[in-house]
């Protein structure tokens, strides 16, 4: 960051004296207050619920701008990564700040690839789960048990040592993922392939049986693979920042990463895909596209208690890059699928026309997020609604991971202490 010209001024109304605070600039997007000396100079902290306008760090890897609509990893936009890049490539710009050339390309591949195995007592640890745990919970208790198997990779302040929990962190997720749904299904685990492709690898994993061997479709597989690039990283969202809070102690990549899946699981962030899906499912069951129109009119009615899932974003207040890129990608799935008349897309391009003409949802700009389309795309692949969190987990484990190797590289660094504005009781004595 670069120390601006401008200085900003805090004043009081009591007459107090003035305080300046130095006043810093990024490569693009709003100025940041450095207020890190406000409590030394006025005994005052900021307060300020959610963080909405505190920046916690200094950060390379991706930029957002809600009011654009513009999503950047290390400033390539969204777009042009899911049209012309893989995960895989994705993956290594967003670790390493560049797009691997193609020696830089084959090299990481296979480095993943040849990580995907993982610890064969894992699979002792699965059976102390129920057979119907849901599998969220099942991968927090999973990727946490990671340093118990992979304790020589753990000493955060060897660089060599962050380099290797990375690789076997996005390399392992597929199959820990794939292991958690196949627990589920009382199916037997199938083991990586070293020459399928990450995303393929993943798929056959996950459909593949002893008795019957998983061919993957391109089309799908790119469809997935696409996915996996849209929720790779999304700036200092509630889980990455619980990573980056959780490490700042000095903990294990396998614990902070354990505490990103952990908060990804609240419905108010991973799990808005699958109340999105559930939604449309419970109208199709109501009357489909005929009952829309009153559907929407009860949404629009602050008393009926009716939310419409998949629209909005907190940051986003335009329409989410993400989504227009999943729109496609879903109509690509249904017709190769032989899906095209799907009712669930139909009901959603329905709710789409709506929202996207009434004034009313114009002028809040709730406009369709990713998590609108991408359930529908794993729905059609086959992908249980229950797994859909975890799919979100394998794919931001890079982003998270990424964040956390800054964090630790930052020499400003230090151990996350949040204040807070005390409205509890003040000193008072037991009474004998």
């Amino acid at each position: 960051m670069q120390l601006s010209d401008k200085k900003a001024t805090l004043s009081f109304s009591d007459d107090s004296a003035s305080v300046e605070f130095p006043v810093y600039q990024g490569t693009i997007g709003p100025d940041v207050i450095d207020i890190r000396k406000l409590y030394g100079q006025t005994g005052m902290f900021t307060y300020d619920p959610g963080f909405l306008a505190t920046a916690s760090c200094e950060s390379a890897i991706t930029y957002i701008d809600g009011d654009k609509g513009q999503l950047l990893y290390r400033g390539y936009p969204i777009e042009q990564l899911a049209e012309n890049c893989d995960f895989m490539d994705v993956s290594y710009l967003i670790l390493n700040g560049e797009l691997p050339d193609a020696n830089q390309k084959q090299d990481f591949d296979s480095l993943v690839t040849h990580h995907t195995m993982v610890h064969e007592q894992l699979q002792l640890f699965m059976r102390g789960f129920r057979r119907d745990a849901h599998p969220m919970a099942v991968l927090t208790g999973l990727v946490g048990a990671l340093s118990a198997f992979y304790h020589d990779s753990t000493d955060i302040t060897n660089a060599r040592h962050r380099e290797i929990s990375a690789i076997r962190l996005i390399a392992k997720m597929p199959t820990l993922v794939a292991m958690a749904y196949k627990y589920n299904q009382g199916q037997p685990y199938i083991y990586p392939r070293n020459d399928l492709s990450y995303t393929g690898n993943f798929l056959r994993m996950m459909f593949a049986t002893p008795c019957e061997d998983y061919q993957v479709n391109e089309v799908v597989e790119r469809a997935l693979d696409r996915i996996f690039i849209l929720h790779a990283d999304h700036e200092q969202n509630a889980s990455t920042s619980t990573v980056r809070l959780c490490g700042s102690s000095g903990t294990n990549p396998f614990a902070a990463i354990a505490s990103g899946v952990a908060c990804l699981w609240g419905p108010a962030h991973g799990g808005a895909n699958e109340a999105c899906l559930q939604m449309l499912e419970q109208l199709q069951a109501e009357g489909g596209v005929a009952k829309v129109g009153e559907f929407m009119e009860k949404v629009k009615d602050k008393s009926s208690g009716v939310r419409l899932m998949g629209f909005g974003h907190r940051v986003y207040k335009n329409y989410d890059p993400r989504a227009k890129l999943m729109q496609a990608t879903c109509k690509e799935v249904l017709t190769a699928l032989g899906l095209e008349n799907d009712p669930l897309f139909k009901l959603a391009m329905e709710l789409e026309r709506i929202a996207l003409e009434d004034p009313y949802f114009v002028d809040r700009k709730l406009y369709p997020n990713v998590d609108f389309y991408s359930g529908i795309v794993q729905r059609a692949i086959g992908i249980p609604t229950s797994l859909f969190t975890a799919i979100f987990a394998l794919a931001r484990t890079v982003g998270w991971i990424a964040q956390w190797d800054e964090m630790l590289s930052d020499p400003e660094y230090k151990i996350g202490r949040p204040r807070q504005l005390y409205t509890g009781s003040a000193v008072r004595d037991i009474k004998s």
